[in-house]
């Protein structure tokens, strides 16, 4: 390699050991806050949905039966443990004769509430059919062609389709019901009725599924290792 005049050898390969150093602290960084940042937000999570349900939970009592009133000191998550104590016992209360009985003469009177008896009964179907399904929902992932002829949209597949929607669509091929995430909120999205043939199930599942779509395609499903892939950007 030619030296130019005036110029030595060291005085080429220094910039090139800084711009290393640099690529190499930058990695570093990158990697540290890979790390950090989702054991800081599920750390924050937990602590506000704690104190969200203890100040809730604690403010139904008097002042003076507050726990932090009772006790020396604070006890966080009291508000959590009450909560799923009374849950508890007012599902053991309801789950007899009387209780039912009871219930069933509060509904009563919902119903004769025009709007609150709407709410009140979109609610309840949909609390009862998440638990009661609870075990079978979401248990299988599926790709289809979205929005339109190919492109191809990840799905969670719910259930297989019935009722009057079923008898009116124009398809012999039976459909599937399926909830379509969106990205980065997979908690929301659309409710679609795709013909049996046109979806082809994965094997991944639907937490690896849930992953992809949240990272918006950066976390690829784990490979033989259990680890999971991240997606480098061609670099140009």
């Amino acid at each position: 390699m030619t030296v130019p005049d005036g110029q030595d050898q060291h005085s080429i390969i220094q910039p090139a050991k800084r711009a290393g150093i640099t690529s190499r602290l930058r990695t570093y960084f990158l990697t540290g806050l890979a790390v950090a940042a989702p054991i800081w937000i599920t750390i924050y999570l937990l602590r506000w949905f704690v104190e969200f349900i203890d100040t809730y939970v604690v403010g139904f009592f008097p002042a003076q039966y507050h726990p932090d009133q009772l006790l020396p000191f604070t006890v966080p998550g009291i508000g959590v443990i009450i909560g799923l104590l009374g849950l508890t016992v007012l599902g053991a209360l309801t789950a007899n004769f009387l209780g039912r009985r009871i219930l069933a003469l509060g509904e009563r009177l919902v119903d004769r509430m025009p709007i609150v008896r709407n709410i009140y009964n979109a609610l309840k179907q949909i609390f009862e059919t998440v638990i009661s399904q609870s075990g079978t929902s979401f248990r299988e992932v599926g790709l289809i062609e979205y929005p339109r002829r190919g492109l191809f949209a990840l799905v969670f597949v719910t259930t297989q389709t019935k009722g009057e929607v079923l008898e009116k669509a124009p398809t012999d091929d039976g459909l599937v019901s399926v909830f379509l995430p969106t990205t980065p909120n997979p908690t929301s999205g659309f409710l679609l009725f795709v013909p049996k043939g046109d979806i082809t199930i994965l094997d991944m599942s639907v937490e690896e599924a849930a992953k992809l779509v949240i990272s918006a395609g950066l976390v690829e499903p784990p490979k033989e290792n259990g680890q999971p892939v991240m997606v480098q950007p061609d670099s140009k």
